[in-house]
């Protein structure tokens, strides 16, 4: 299944908007550190897939789990779209001229302190990927059907710093992806109207 493209440039912010947010259970009124990430949706032929990654499991943040490429803002960056587009050249070695920005959605603010702005754009192939091997264990594609379908969305809790909080999860295969990620990844469905009620 492909995905209209169209439809899903429309679904999009044109720009990041400040107070306008998605938030994990569990945030509460610390600072949080701004970070922004790409999520990448590869143009190829059998139908779109979105890109991840496995960050490696010595991490500070977020050991082990599967990503978007990205990381926080540095004091050079100009935009949030620099800080996705820097960040994914420096974890897995996607070349920036491959890339095509298509929009923002609302920023994600996660549990674990972190304000990030997810930048939606696509990719066109062939592109010869270079992962860091100390923060990329893994980079894997997922189709963008199976993500945005509400039929494979799971609802999960555990208890975290002494509370009981709610994510969603969407397994596939070997791969669990939860947390921010399909925070994100839902946020997008939201925006598409694919979510019962929107």
């Amino acid at each position: 299944m492909t995905f209209d493209l169209e439809r899903l440039r429309a679904s999009l912010l044109p720009e990041p908007l400040s107070g306008h947010f998605v938030q994990e259970d569990g945030v509460d009124d610390q600072p949080l550190t701004p970070a922004a990430v790409l999520f990448p949706i590869v143009l190829r032929d059998g139908g779109q897939t979105v890109l991840l990654t496995q960050r490696t499991a010595h991490l500070r943040d977020h050991a082990g789990q599967i990503s978007f490429p990205g990381g926080r803002v540095e004091v050079e960056d100009l935009s949030p779209s620099h800080t996705a587009l820097r960040e994914t050249e420096e974890e897995i070695g996607l070349p920036r001229e491959r890339i095509e920005i298509l929009g923002f959605l609302p920023e994600y603010r996660t549990g674990t302190g972190f304000r990030v702005t997810p930048v939606v754009a696509l990719v066109q192939p062939p592109f010869d990927l270079r992962p860091d091997p100390f923060e990329v264990a893994e980079v894997f594609e997922v189709p963008l059907a199976f993500l945005l379908d509400p039929a494979n969305h799971q609802q999960h809790s555990l208890h975290y710093r002494g509370a009981l909080r709610n994510y969603f999860a969407m397994p596939y295969g070997d791969y669990f992806i939860w947390g921010a990620t399909a925070g994100m990844i839902r946020s997008l469905s939201e925006r598409l109207g694919l979510l019962h009620g929107t």
